[in-house]
């Protein structure tokens, strides 16, 4: 909740123009993907979720540490889209993002919560970030480094 709180207080800050979370929900494929769902978790961290659904869905949530630009990505819903078995463990992943979230930023690391989450989502990595995601352009325009700053459109 502190985040989503800090999130809309930021947004009602941003100057006239200025880049929102809101802004960065989109639709990236024609009708059938996109990214929505933005917050800013704050400390520097995003996270958003892509969305698919074209004879297949799929859920995937990224949450990045925009300075370093560094992300963690994971499946925590798929039906259809290849052999795997179909699930859905939103819910308990956005639990446990929820509960490393609270605690101190220190023991929330990227790496402890992928551990974390092994059981729990499908497919979970970290990657490096070359582009500056929406949500931390919107949020974190200062921690952009040497990232490719994101373009709107």
């Amino acid at each position: 909740m502190r985040a989503l709180a800090y999130g809309a207080a930021l947004a009602a800050a941003a100057p006239a123009g200025a880049l929102t979370l809101e802004a960065c929900e989109r639709t990236t494929h024609i009708s059938h993907g996109g990214e929505d769902m933005h917050r800013d978790l704050g400390g520097g961290r995003v996270m958003w979720r892509n969305w698919w659904s074209q004879e297949g869905t799929f859920s995937d949530y990224v949450i990045a540490d925009c300075a370093p630009g560094r992300a963690l990505i994971l499946r925590t819903a798929e039906e259809r889209m290849n052999d795997r078995l179909p699930f859905d463990k939103t819910r308990r992943a956005l639990t446990l993002i929820d509960k490393h979230e609270a605690g101190a930023r220190v023991f929330a690391t990227l790496e402890r919560m992928a551990g974390s989450l092994e059981d729990t989502a499908r497919d979970v990595r970290i990657q490096d970030l070359e582009a500056e995601p929406c949500a931390c352009a919107a949020a974190y325009p200062d921690a952009r480094g040497t990232k490719t700053p994101y373009a709107h459109g």
